[in-house]
């Protein structure tokens, strides 16, 4: 199944910075926004988002494609939306005034879903109601896995 397999890449894009960060550590860990504050004097994103994982997450979703049986560009371009989304999601939090790294349901999964759904359109066919239901099958696996990958020490929190 088609949305099957554009779920696995965005799983590949949102799971790539979190298991650098378990083996690398903070080695090439700078902040993306370079330690810039918004004009509210907040961090535009904070020092969890990183170019390192950006990048990564890019180069890990353009090798998984050819593996899920999906063009390499679609690969680069999920990943890239993923992060756009992950940015989205930590500018927003930083602006609610929460806490880095602090769980946020909806907000911390449904961009990083959302977008690389919406943005794929014109390369696979998908309906709206596919993103829909895409976007929440995300959002309750993550939920659901979170807590298994803290169990299993791939994440800090269980969320």
């Amino acid at each position: 199944m088609l949305l099957l397999r554009l779920l696995c890449l965005v799983a590949v894009a949102n799971g790539a910075p979190v298991l650098v960060q378990r083996v690398l550590g903070a080695r090439w860990a700078w902040p993306i926004d370079g330690g810039l504050r918004f004009i509210d004097g907040r961090p535009l994103f904070g020092r969890s988002k990183t170019a390192r994982g950006v990048a990564l997450s890019v180069l890990a979703t353009t090798i998984a494609a050819p593996l899920l049986n999906l063009p390499i560009e679609l690969g680069a371009l999920v990943g890239m939306l993923a992060m756009a989304g992950d940015l989205i999601s930590s500018f927003i939090k930083r602006r609610l005034g929460l806490a880095p790294s602090r769980q946020a349901i909806g907000l911390d999964q449904i961009p990083e879903s959302l977008l690389p759904m919406l943005g794929c359109r014109s390369l696979l066919p998908l309906d709206f109601d596919e993103i829909a239901l895409g976007t929440v099958i995300f959002l309750l696996g993550e939920l659901a896995l979170s807590r298994l990958f803290y169990r299993l020490k791939l994440r800090e929190r269980p969320y």
